[in-house]
């Protein structure tokens, strides 16, 4: 397994949807693209921000549940690509047992992110989909200035976003 971090969600200007960039702690520093749906995008930013909502979001839930039974969430795995597809698992300790739970990678990302766990991708699946992204100065004073952004800036990033999107910029 490669530990990766969350490098960022952008959305993908060419078709308008969000992307996660999960990219290598160490090593080579690639980078796995998954595109994801607006609202995982939304509750990933939400948490990254650390952003309360009035009512629990879904992965606040999840994350509340798992709390309520005594489990920790260890890791999260991306663990392969099948007919444009990825698949993760959500790795469990309960007990004395370790319980792989099978996920969305969004969706397991937004639990990572709400309990700290780590992240990784198969080997196998960063050899064969894993890119190189070219990084200049101006992009990572971008990120480091998007670290220190004001919450309120980035969630009305993305509520512009979802009032631009149309039923037909998801359509193959």
């Amino acid at each position: 397994m490669v530990e990766v971090r969350l490098r960022a969600v952008r959305v993908d200007l060419q078709s308008n949807t969000p992307v996660l960039l999960l990219q290598e702690s160490d090593g080579l520093g690639r980078t796995l693209p998954i595109f994801i749906g607006a609202p995982e995008a939304t509750a990933i930013a939400f948490a990254l921000q650390g952003m309360d909502t009035p009512r629990p979001m879904t992965h606040d839930l999840i994350r509340d549940l798992l709390d309520a039974l005594g489990a920790d969430v260890i890791r999260v795995v991306v663990t392969e690509l099948k007919t444009a597809t990825y698949f993760a698992e959500i790795v469990l300790r309960l007990a004395d047992r370790e319980i792989p739970v099978s996920s969305r990678p969004s969706d397991a990302v937004a639990v990572a992110v709400r309990t700290g766990a780590p992240l990784y991708v198969a080997d196998d699946l960063m050899d064969a989909e894993g890119i190189m992204l070219a990084v200049d100065e101006e992009e990572d004073e971008s990120e480091a200035d998007e670290e220190n952004a004001n919450p309120d800036e980035l969630v009305g990033e993305f509520r512009h976003f979802l009032d631009s999107i149309r039923p037909e910029d998801f359509s193959p």
